[in-house]
């Protein structure tokens, strides 16, 4: 089976032959957005993950001390189940959870999307894992990993993909996580982390459980 960035690797490649344009402007952005060091301001290893209550998609408020109750936690901020890269991670994640919860770890996700009735539907809820709801990416601002998405990424989602963020999100449609996963340790403390501006890159689940045993 082949692992996340091979995954990622393919759909990029894909994406590239189908519309090289577009990808060509995407890898401006990232250019850009790696130039102003965009995500150099997360949550650093060693410094207390801020506090957070969110709402699952039926709408029952979950707070991050109740996570940490339960032992180490991972954190991973995605930008909604539009997103393919999203996807494509957390089905990794999944298949790799059983591993995560062995080593005493609990795994939550964290979106800007909205708890409605449709997001019980779809297929990233149906997951295994705990689903939240980061309106207007408060949250993610906190841990340092908002990002405000160029006008040409913007313009892409509404026109090529029929995709409104203002009523996915009910609320601002111009401000989205950078990818990012955090793993916490039982007293809040971030132990190791991973973020990269570039959305179409996430961190390996080997990686996450790498990671998770050194905490054992």
């Amino acid at each position: 089976m082949k692992n996340l960035k091979e995954q990622t690797d393919a759909k990029i490649a894909a994406g590239r032959q189908a519309n090289p344009d577009f990808m060509k402007g995407v890898d401006d952005v990232i250019i850009k957005a790696k130039a102003f060091q965009q995500g150099e301001n997360a949550i650093k290893i060693g410094k207390k993950a801020p506090g957070f209550e969110l709402p699952n998609p039926n709408g029952e408020s979950i707070s991050l001390d109740t996570l940490l109750n339960k032992g180490p936690l991972v954190i991973t901020f995605y930008r909604g189940d539009w997103c393919p890269y999203c996807n494509l991670q957390l089905r990794a994640l999944q298949a790799r959870l059983s591993d995560i919860h062995e080593l005493g770890a609990t795994l939550v996700a964290i979106s800007p999307q909205v708890p409605d009735g449709s997001m019980t539907k779809n297929e990233i809820s149906e997951m295994e894992f705990i689903v939240l709801s980061d309106q207007d990416a408060k949250i993610a601002s906190q841990y340092g990993v908002a990002w405000e998405v160029p006008e040409f990424l913007l313009d892409h989602m509404r026109v090529d993909r029929n995709l409104d963020l203002e009523k996915i999100n009910n609320g601002n449609s111009n401000i989205l996580p950078i990818p990012a996963t955090f793993i916490l340790g039982s007293d809040g403390i971030v132990k190791w982390n991973y973020v990269n501006v570039d959305y179409r890159t996430r961190s390996e689940p080997e990686e996450i459980i790498e990671a998770l045993k050194k905490l054992t």
